[in-house]
């Protein structure tokens, strides 16, 4: 029997947009000659559609469409992520993969496993389901389980949804996981160990297919994929793309070899950002990008990025220079531009620092100049490229890294303006892995971007290091901290000096307010700023 994988790209809540998908690539299987099409977790409203769930008219849109869509399944077998309403004490909906044939709902496999950690909060909308068998299809026995069902172990779950599905009289003989997984750097690594392990455990294999493209902070990279009994991929669906894996299940059953896995890679970080910023923009109506291009590491890391993922024609690169900038920084911005095809313009804020320190003098008089002075540097460049973007409807990229991030290295209404931050969740030694990912194969961002000390420029002789440790000091220590939840005594018996890491926890506990008002970034690493990391404001523990 072949079976069609398909990762599908939704946008949440356009379920005529939706439903188009999943009509289109049904037809491509049965022109394909396939009997069973498997689509993502919850596909005909996208995922996570969060509070929308809590709008009557959201559902009633959902169980429409599904209806129609039901009604115009044939011979082939159809498993899709939806919505079930449910009646009685508890949550009101299901989280569900059905198995469609003929016009009708012939089974369904509702999910049990409902996380609650980092991005996600199902348990708010969702009440878990019971355990469900196998069913018979072409003279397989096929088993359904939604995303979370089969990460039982590695997550330490109490119930196994697999335990009943391969329980020896059940006869199961292809183990199906239909999901919306998102990405972050280490996950492909971490799926392919645990699919291994469960394929070997259970002597199955395991057909698993995958949401593909960006939804706000998050990126789901598809990667779908058929692994064989022996826990070794079979085959492998596209990463970052919309794509339809076709297996033929005889061939999988008898498989006793297998492909070389995806691998986490700085390419994989590459190709997630691309996608998430791309479809966070074309998703919200958004066709051209603007940001200001420093001739530092960062903005030019965040200008490729822009470039590849919206066509250099739609990137309009602004240096703002002020008499603090160098000419170098100037000419690298402008060859970082034209390597690319971007637009370029200069323009110079030295009139409005004057302006300010005139409005200013008669409050300032006798005091020094400080981080102030440097500040509004910082927040007239902000302002410029949000009056660019309101005259022209492109919308504002921050440049900031999640390093700069963490320990507020970064201005409130400044640096930190605009609609989406793409390195947001990109440590600074990763930023520089980057950009020489992207100049592997010809030099787009000019060398000297790469090799200079890093600089913001509000100042004379003004250099990162001057304020904050090395970045390959700093990176390691944000990662135990933010990222393992290690406590400072667990990090100082790493080796780093103890009022390094104590300064730097401190630093990250004054800055949550920088961060709550901080535009949605791309998540890449385990653990996010944003919606998957929830600390108060208010608070006095630095442990």
């Amino acid at each position: 029997m072949k079976i069609a994988l398909v990762q599908t790209n939704p946008v949440i809540g356009d379920f005529d947009h939706n439903v188009r998908l999943v009509t289109e690539r049904i037809q491509t299987a049965v022109q394909a000659g396939c009997k069973l099409v498997l689509f993502p977790e919850l596909t005909l409203c996208g995922y996570p559609p969060q509070d929308l769930l809590e709008r009557s008219s959201f559902i009633k849109k959902h169980d429409q469409v599904l209806d129609g869509l039901i009604n115009t399944v044939g011979d082939i077998g159809v498993v899709l992520g939806a919505l079930e309403q449910r009646r009685g004490p508890g949550k009101p909906l299901y989280n569900s993969a059905l198995f469609i044939h003929r016009g009708k709902v012939v089974h369904r496999a509702r999910k049990q496993l409902l996380p609650t950690y980092d991005v996600f909060d199902e348990s708010r909308y969702f009440e878990p389901g019971g355990f469900s068998m196998p069913f018979p299809f072409h003279g397989l026995y096929l088993g359904l389980t939604v995303c979370e069902d089969i990460w039982h172990e590695s997550m330490h779950y109490s119930v196994d949804p697999v335990a009943c599905l391969t329980r020896d009289d059940n006869g199961l003989d292809i183990l199906i996981n239909i999901s919306a997984s998102p990405y972050y750097h280490g996950k492909l690594g971490e799926r392919n160990r645990l699919f291994a392990s469960l394929c070997r455990q259970n002597d199955l294999p395991l057909l698993y297919v995958n949401q593909a493209g960006g939804q706000d902070s998050l990126v789901f990279d598809g990667h779908s994929m058929a692994v064989n009994q022996r826990g070794e991929i079979y085959a492998v669906a596209a990463g970052f793309s919309e794509d339809m894996l076709i297996v033929d299940s005889a061939d999988l059953l008898r498989s006793d070899t297998g492909i070389e896995a995806p691998e986490d890679s700085i390419a994989q970080v590459q190709d997630a950002l691309v996608l998430g910023l791309r479809d966070y923009l074309h998703k919200t109506g958004f066709e051209r990008a603007v940001l200001g291009l420093s001739g530092g590491i960062d903005s030019a890391v965040t200008a490729v990025l822009a470039a590849f993922a919206l066509g250099p024609e739609n990137v309009l690169c602004v240096a703002l220079p002020s008499p603090y900038t160098s000419q170098m920084s100037i000419d690298d911005a402008r060859m970082l531009a034209e390597n690319l095809g971007c637009g370029f313009e200069i323009i110079p804020i030295a009139g409005a620092m004057e302006a300010y320190h005139e409005t200013l003098a008669p409050f300032f008089k006798g005091l020094a100049e400080d981080v102030t002075e440097q500040n509004i540097q910082a927040r007239i460049r902000g302002n410029l490229l949000m009056a660019l973007s309101n005259k022209f409807g492109s919308l504002v990229l921050a440049t900031g890294n999640k390093s700069e991030m963490a320990v507020g290295y970064c201005t409130l209404y400044g640096d930190m303006s605009g609609g989406l931050a793409a390195l947001a969740d990109v440590p600074k030694v990763m930023v520089y892995e980057l950009a020489c990912w992207m100049n592997r194969d010809r030099e787009i961002i000019p060398d000297r971007i790469i090799t200079r000390p890093p600089t913001a420029e509000l100042k004379e002789d003004q250099c990162d290091q001057d304020d904050l440790p090395p970045y390959a000091v700093l990176d390691p220590i944000l990662a135990a901290y933010l990222e393992e939840h290690l406590s400072v005594d667990e990090i100082t018996a790493r080796g780093f000096k103890r009022r390094v890491v104590e300064d730097i926890i401190h630093r990250i506990r004054i800055n949550e307010h920088k961060r709550k008002q901080a535009p949605l970034g791309l998540k890449v690493t385990s653990k996010a700023f944003g919606h998957g990391r929830r600390y108060p404001i208010v608070q006095g523990f630095e442990g």
